[in-house]
């Protein structure tokens, strides 16, 4: 297990300057999934919490719900393409191997000032890069990095295979990541770290260079999603608790300290039994899977979006968000909210 060190102090402050998300408008329901494989829409609810996912049409890229997502995360920021000089996403599902889907978006946005890359961290892939953008703008490397969480799972996801078909959506989140005006507001701490021993328990068989696409892993559905939903489930919720402790009492805060709890979105039950763990009152936690299912990368800034556009999330408030997934990856940021103004 490798621990990712706390950022050093003499880096600046940044804050998410803005935020925006988007889902493809085409909804995909548990009754239409009743008709494709033998499950029901009580299972489904009862096991993991979701009744509804968004699904792109065929042809439709990560890049393209990148794009929606991040035009509008730049103009709230009251910023243009050109004023990003450093681009990373978040993704599971890139529109090719390469070029990265980092090259793909910079093009379509017209960033033309900025360089950038992919980072794949599955479902925690959104707080990695967040990460990684609060580094780039803290340490002076970049002015306004744009930080994108997005996948098209629907593209990865075996509808025959009951088990995972129910789990997932597609979607997109991005903010512009500056540094922060005010010690008031900002990126606070982060904590990561990985292990590897969990890979099997969740993964993509082949389409890698250890099993590149052939006839055989077409024919053994290798290209789709597997999980062993115990062993993912186990670790999800020991590890949710034990990332959020690391980074709560290294900065001397108590869980009730806590403002909005954003969790990585996969289960109603692991995010249950973690806030459990943790001692967060319930109206603090922030679910929203029942309507957009698992989007991966693209989770917390699709509840972290509901949250703020209820008009809840206020300038100041303490917002804790963790994530788990596979790899396994784990990760959680706190910060103090504060928008551009």
């Amino acid at each position: 297990m490798v621990t990712t060190p706390t950022p050093a102090g003499a880096l600046r402050r940044t804050r998410i300057s803005s935020l925006a998300t988007y889902v493809p408008p085409r909804v995909l329901t548990n009754a239409d999934l009743e008709r494709m494989v033998d499950t029901s829409d009580e299972w489904i609810m009862q096991r993991v919490g979701i009744r509804e996912r968004h699904i792109v049409d065929p042809g439709v890229a990560t890049s393209d719900l990148a794009r929606e997502a991040s035009l509008q995360a730049i103009e709230r920021a009251g910023l243009t393409p050109a004023d990003i000089d450093f681009i990373v996403v978040g993704t599971t599902t890139p529109d090719t191997l390469f070029p990265s889907t980092a090259c793909v978006l910079q093009h379509m946005i017209g960033a033309k000032h900025a360089w950038g890359y992919d980072l794949v961290a599955a479902c925690s892939g959104f707080v990695y890069a967040l990460t990684t953008g609060a580094a780039m703008v803290g340490s002076g490397a970049s002015r306004r990095a744009l930080v994108v969480g997005a996948d098209v799972m629907s593209s990865i996801i075996d509808y025959t295979d009951r088990t995972t078909c129910v789990l997932f959506g597609d979607g997109a989140g991005a903010c512009v990541v500056e540094a922060s005006d005010s010690d008031e507001v900002g990126i606070i701490d982060f904590e990561n770290y990985v292990d590897g021993s969990g890979g099997p328990a969740l993964c993509m068989p082949a389409g890698g260079s250890r099993l590149p696409a052939s006839k055989d892993t077409i024919e053994r559905r290798q290209h789709y999603v597997r999980q062993d939903g115990q062993i993912v489930f186990k670790f999800a919720v020991r590890n949710f608790e034990e990332v959020c402790r690391r980074v709560l009492d290294r900065n001397g805060i108590k869980p009730d300290d806590i403002d909005w709890f954003v969790p990585h979105q996969a289960n109603s039950r692991i995010i249950g039994a973690a806030a459990d763990r943790l001692g967060l009152a319930k109206e603090k936690v922030i679910i929203n899977l029942d309507r957009f299912g698992n989007t991966t990368a693209a989770t917390i800034p699709l509840a972290l979006n509901d949250v703020l556009e209820s008009g809840r999330l206020k300038r100041g408030d303490l917002v804790l968000m963790a994530a788990v997934g596979a790899g396994f990856t784990v990760g959680a940021i706190l910060l103090r909210w504060g928008l551009k103004e």
